[in-house]
């Protein structure tokens, strides 16, 4: 933590000349509600931390801060003059964009800025890289388009070295488009027409960009899957050279021991033992360490950090016949809050790290060991920090296309909605690219391709693809959606009270969604007169007995089949009130500590069978 900040100081000091009168004249835009994060950014340098834990290098510089923009009409050339001043990476209609503007689907957003590289870097090759820009991104550099990128929750790069103009200020250029619900693509609960429980549109960079210098032959990725049953660790490190002569080499460490290595052809498998390993839980969530290394002609070349956690994720009938979640090959009641990660101030970005960690934090000190991750894809950050504090997590892929298409029987083996063939490959491309994104990551233990009927199509296909690209992971098919009897779970959701109204032998049974309960509380409400929950309650102490009322319901459904159950929701989000803290994170609404005790009984509902 202390390199990143002095990274940090080293970019602030950097381009202080350039930036000091902008920064000076930042602020953000609009009279919503804010969280008290939002007076902690520096805007020359917000998000100053390294943005990619899983591969982690030395140097890099940030491009965070204010950069220039102008929006549009769609199809228009490169911009002679620009609107102002946003500051990247918060999405223009956020406040902490400065901006807060509408795009639509009929314009485009443009960004503009310049940087120097450090002289330092001036034998290596620069990659340009994007966290996550929504939706369709092209990019230039120095007048030239490098590429192009469509997908609003992955990171992508460029190798920007051949476009450099040696000895001179380069010009970054970024054109986003974004259709919204006007189109097809993934895109959560963004709405043009907020309302209820659809948010306000997000359009163009929403993470952080940053720089860093390799050589000709480095490290592009790394995964890394556990096996607790046999004390191995898989790694596959993925690099940008086909050269015969290339290996990389794997070490793992445990408070900076080295305690396995091994090497391999790039590409390929190392398979390291790990005799009398600690296990990742969210009692105990230990981290071990890793460093990659890739050697050519006998040299280290790239050097990558990273890390992993020895944990199992599985389902086993009991003794009574009812398939059970398990964790590290113990019955194990997964219980957590539906996370839509939504900020009234940067919208789908945090203000801070220090903001990002505290939801998770937060949902741990409430009793709770799981987060549904709904609709959406956080930056990686978030997954570290879920990695370190220990919760599990059950991740969305991003809901889009057509609204709820409900068949009539529950379990359907018929026709299912008809998606484009671009439709189609957009899904496909963009579940990959997440499943790749988040594969080395232990808090992950649940993909859920499709929320409700969202969408949903294909299901036996898409569902038997996530499964056999990842075996290593549950497969929750469809969340409260038409049920198909294929993947591991059938998951239910029932508000408010939780019921089971169905029940499969086969799989493991849980909620997937109930409660949404609600309290709106003056001073913290995006807007005063027009909030709604699923049920509204007037005080704390109605809504804290009210949950603990359902808590009991739970209870008891829980040794009739339930494996695990998500209540909604962590927080408010714009108008919706059935949050456990308010939007803006200044009020937990119920009881922490009744809440608390109350969730972690149930928690341990199956420990010892």
């Amino acid at each position: 933590m202390m390199k990143e900040k002095l990274r940090c100081l080293s970019l602030v000091l950097y381009l202080a000349f350039i930036n000091s009168v902008f920064a000076q004249s930042w602020e953000p835009a609009g009279n919503h509600i804010k969280t008290r994060w939002a007076d902690q950014i520096n805007p020359a340098c917000p998000l100053p931390e390294y943005p990619r834990p899983q591969l982690q290098r030395e140097g890099w510089l940030n491009l965070n801060g204010l950069w220039n923009y102008a929006i549009l009409p769609k199809g228009s050339a490169l911009p002679g003059q620009f609107d102002g001043k946003i500051l990247v990476p918060f999405a223009i209609e956020s406040s902490l964009s400065g901006v807060k503007k509408k795009v639509g689907v009929e314009n485009e957003l443009w960004y503009h800025r310049s940087f120097t590289l450090p002289e330092s870097w001036r034998k290596n090759r620069v990659i340009l890289n994007f966290g996550a820009v929504d939706w369709k991104a092209d990019v230039w550099i120095n007048d030239l388009k490098i590429g192009s990128h469509q997908g609003g929750y992955t990171s992508f790069s460029f190798d920007i070295t051949p476009y450099l103009i040696k000895g001179a200020e380069q010009i970054l250029v970024v054109r986003v488009w974004d259709p919204a619900d006007k189109s097809f693509q993934p895109r959560g609960k963004q709405v043009s027409d907020p309302h209820g429980i659809w948010y306000t549109a997000v359009t163009g960079i929403w993470q952080t960009v940053w720089l860093e210098p390799v050589g000709l032959n480095h490290i592009t990725g790394l995964r890394t899957i556990p096996n607790i049953d046999r004390s191995t660790v898989s790694i596959i490190a993925t690099t940008g050279t086909s050269d015969l002569s290339s290996l990389v080499e794997i070490r793992v460490l445990d408070q900076g021991k080295v305690i396995a290595s091994g090497r391999s052809v790039t590409g390929q498998e190392v398979l390291l033992g790990l005799t009398d390993a600690k296990l990742w839980s969210p009692e105990s969530p230990k981290l071990y360490d890793l460093e990659a290394i890739l050697i050519v002609n006998g040299q280290p070349v790239d050097r990558v950090k990273s890390y992993f956690g020895m944990r199992k994720i599985s389902t086993k009938r009991d003794a009574d016949g009812i398939y059970r979640l398990q964790l590290n090959n113990k019955d194990y009641f997964q219980f957590g809050p539906l996370d839509q990660g939504w900020w009234p101030d940067g919208l789908y970005t945090a203000p801070t790290d220090e903001a990002l960690r505290y939801d998770i934090v937060t949902t741990k000190s409430l009793g709770f060991n799981l987060i549904r991750k709904h609709v959406k894809v956080e930056p990686a950050r978030w997954y570290y920090h879920c990695d370190r504090e220990g919760i599990l997590v059950w991740q969305d892929m991003p809901s889009g296309d057509r609204g709820p298409q409900w068949q009539t029987r529950q379990f359907f083996n018929g026709q299912e909605a008809v998606r484009s063939k671009e439709s189609e490959d957009h899904f496909r491309t963009e579940w990959k690219s997440i499943i790749d994104m988040l594969i080395s990551n232990p808090c992950v233990v649940s993909w859920v391709p499709f929320n409700e009927s969202w969408g949903q199509f294909k299901t036996v296909e898409i569902t038997e693809w996530t499964k056999s690209y990842d075996p290593s992971r549950l497969v929750n098919p469809a969340s409260g959606g038409n049920f198909y009897p294929v993947g591991d779970i059938l998951d239910i959701h029932h508000y408010p009270d939780p019921e089971m109204t169905l029940y499969d032998g086969s799989r493991a049974c849980v909620l997937g969604e109930y409660g949404g309960l609600g309290l709106a509380l003056p001073g913290h409400l995006w807007v005063e007169d027009r909030n709604w929950g699923y049920v509204e309650y007037k005080n704390a102490e109605e809504l804290t007995t009210a949950y603990i009322e359902m808590a009991e319901k739970l209870k008891k459904l829980i040794p009739s089949g339930f494996s695990a159950a998500i209540y909604t929701q962590t927080t408010d989000v714009e108008i919706e009130v059935n949050g456990l803290m308010t939007y803006d994170r200044k009020v937990i609404k119920p009881d922490l500590e009744k809440i608390r005790q109350i969730n972690l009984e149930i928690c341990k509902s199956l420990a010892g069978n």
